[in-house]
């Protein structure tokens, strides 16, 4: 029988584990982002508090206080995200002896699918120095004031192919620890020496929550839109800002909440399901139980949404035909010390 992650993990060396999060304005769960992580194997946050006035900088200032966040500010209002991502990654490795970084949003949480993060990174084998997560989105249900993870249980099972869309496709990566590492747009990958990435396992959901309000999915898209400003923007972005502009943002929101009759249809046609994973996890921390990540079933969907990604993955065909390529070096390299011998030997007398 397969070992679970977390008993490979006790045969693997430790690692520390460090999270990097670029913020502006995300109080309504920057709290909850810390409490999940801090308790599922990361030891320490750096984070850049990027222009918030939401109480966003109060909450990362009493995080940093007990040595749990090392806090930055920035305050270009146009500050690039990979710049900021990978100086922070780059910290990690120079000045905070992290093993493995994890760059990450704040509406993002990153699920061990088997052991805590510290188990899966510590089983992967030392020729790859990165490893990816899918997205797994969780849709907006009506507002009725309590905490989002409570009523935000219910997740898109069918990706949106278009890959601008709040709900679309993407991988995201975490990576050794090294001092020349750059993050990718949206954190999506990172490139530096000894990065190579492991392919075709992806042992992380990362759970994403990117519209949880009416007010939260105002001030995102109209501060992205803002923040972005003389750099592409996507569609997604774009449609909510022109929806905001022309005074229909409560529209656009409104088309993206799943209501109760939605929500049943979707279910049975297979489009919706409901994952309390992070309900629970939040639940067992408020309670002063420790989080357990059990070695995670394939859900029915995961096959699909990984399928979907992997076919619109530019690195997932590279990777491919560079494995290709190897495969047929090494075929043409076992034979040809036969065909060596064959055009050397000796004339038969």
């Amino acid at each position: 029988m397969a070992r679970s992650y977390a008993a490979r993990a006790r045969l693997a060396p430790a690692v520390k584990v460090v999270m990097t999060l670029l913020v502006r304005n995300e109080a309504d769960l920057i709290e909850a982002s810390l409490r999940f992580h801090l308790n599922a194997g990361v030891d320490l946050v750096i984070a850049t508090d990027n222009c918030s006035d939401d109480g966003t900088t109060d909450i990362l200032e009493t995080w940093a206080r007990d040595g749990s966040v090392h806090l930055l500010r920035d305050e270009d209002r146009h500050l690039s995200q990979i710049k900021g991502a990978t100086r922070m990654a780059r910290l990690a490795a120079t000045d905070f002896g992290a093993d493995w970084v994890i760059n990450s949003d704040g509406d993002e949480f990153w699920w061990p699918r088997g052991g805590t993060l510290k188990d899966v990174l510590a089983t992967i084998p030392p020729r790859y120095g990165s490893v990816r997560g899918m997205w797994r989105h969780f849709v907006p249900r009506p507002d009725d004031e309590r905490f989002f993870a409570e009523r935000m249980v219910i997740r898109r099972c069918v990706p949106v192919t278009h890959r601008q869309h709040a709900f679309g496709p993407h991988f995201k990566t975490a990576h050794r620890a090294t001092p020349d590492v750059r993050v990718g747009g949206g954190n999506h990958d990172a490139t530096g020496e000894g990065l190579s990435p492991l392919i075709g396992w992806y042992p992380i959901d990362v759970l994403h929550f990117p519209i949880r309000s009416f007010e939260q999915c105002t001030q995102k898209y109209v501060q992205h839109y803002e923040w972005r400003k003389g750099r592409a923007m996507d569609a997604f972005m774009t449609s909510a800002y022109e929806a905001y502009r022309q005074g229909r943002m409560r529209e656009f929101y409104d088309a993206e909440v799943v209501d109760d009759m939605q929500l049943e249809r979707g279910i049975e046609d297979g489009a919706l399901a409901v994952d309390t994973r992070l309900r629970d996890a939040f639940r067992a921390i408020d309670s002063g139980a420790r989080m357990t990540f059990v070695d995670a079933e394939i859900d029915e969907s995961y096959l699909s949404e990984l399928g979907t990604l992997e076919e619109s993955a530019p690195l997932v065909h590279a990777q491919r035909r560079l494995d290709e390529l190897e495969s047929r070096l090494a075929t043409l390299e076992r034979g040809l010390p036969s065909r060596l011998a064959r055009r050397f030997r000796p004339p038969s007398s």
